[in-house]
């Protein structure tokens, strides 16, 4: 009998690992052709798809680098854009959990409940009035609206206050305000280290919905200067049939992933480190 389950858990261990590879690789199929598209000419990239890398890497990155779009001050400005809304949407949503798991007052389930509300509202139904109303304050062409804003993240908030029911004691809470500390201290020296896993997956998901968001910047940009690399993704895509270049779109894309590729690697290693603390506190 012992030989027979250990036989059926060996056989389910490899059919996992089979899955998971087959899974793993399709997922990074997609950038592998989006690396070879990047080193071949747009007539090759018409003929259809070719597993071997082409030749013309080099030519695709001196004619995108050294064309009319601003790539490398697109760069800036979706990081400015990206980092600025992760911080804001991380921090003050772990404020905003915080407050509902730790605090009891009257409204508290209703609060809750209409954060959730907002969720379901999609962002092109109130564009227009957010058009509006930026307009009249005098932020149109700016940074601002799209930055501010992501500290009212209603998805962020639900995860970050589903993590804390799990792993976040009120007795912890308590122990610290009997030794004294003020409400601040306590959640940016006591609950912030708890949360940090929740945090860096919060952080990842903000950066990479800022980084790839084009329909607000499009709406709120105009000046090329200030421009996100979403938005001259498209411009590129949109040239005229002379001008327009497959080669040089893939190099585009290319280039505008590997900052959240980047970000990824850093923030993953905060996940893994807080797993593994988090266990052996267990």
């Amino acid at each position: 009998m012992e030989t027979k389950k250990g036989l059926n858990v060996k056989a389910r261990r490899a059919i996992a690992y089979v899955v998971l590879i087959a899974i793993t690789v399709l997922c990074l199929f997609w950038f592998y052709v989006l690396l070879i598209n990047a080193t071949r000419t747009n007539s090759q990239i018409s003929g259809g798809f070719s597993p071997l890398p082409g030749t013309n890497m080099a030519k695709n990155w001196v004619n995108l680098s050294h064309g009319t779009l601003p790539i490398w001050r697109g760069l800036l400005n979706s990081l400015i854009i990206a980092t600025a809304s992760a911080f804001l949407t991380t921090y003050f949503s772990a404020m905003t959990a915080y407050a509902i798991h730790a605090y009891r007052f009257r409204g508290r389930k209703f609060i809750s409940t209409f954060i959730l509300m907002v969720m379901m509202i999609p962002t092109q139904v109130v564009a227009l009035g957010f058009l509006e109303l930026i307009n009249n304050m005098g932020l149109d062409n700016s940074f601002i609206p799209l930055i501010l804003p992501a500290a009212a993240s209603p998805v962020t908030y639900f995860y970050m206050k589903q993590y804390m029911e799990s792993s976040l004691p009120l007795s912890i809470i308590e122990a610290a305000r009997i030794d004294g500390a003020g409400e601040f201290k306590i959640f940016n020296i006591v609950v912030m280290p708890i949360i940090k896993p929740a945090i860096a997956v919060q952080a990842i998901f903000a950066f990479v919905a800022s980084w790839n968001n084009y329909f607000t910047p499009a709406l709120v940009l105009h000046s090329d200067s200030k421009k996100t690399l979403p938005i001259l993704i498209a411009q590129l895509r949109a040239a005229d049939f002379l001008k327009f270049d497959m080669g040089q779109v893939y190099m585009m894309i290319l280039f505008s992933i590997l900052p959240v590729v980047v970000v990824y690697l850093l923030l993953s290693k905060q996940i893994v480190s807080g797993v593994a603390a988090g266990s052996v506190k267990g």
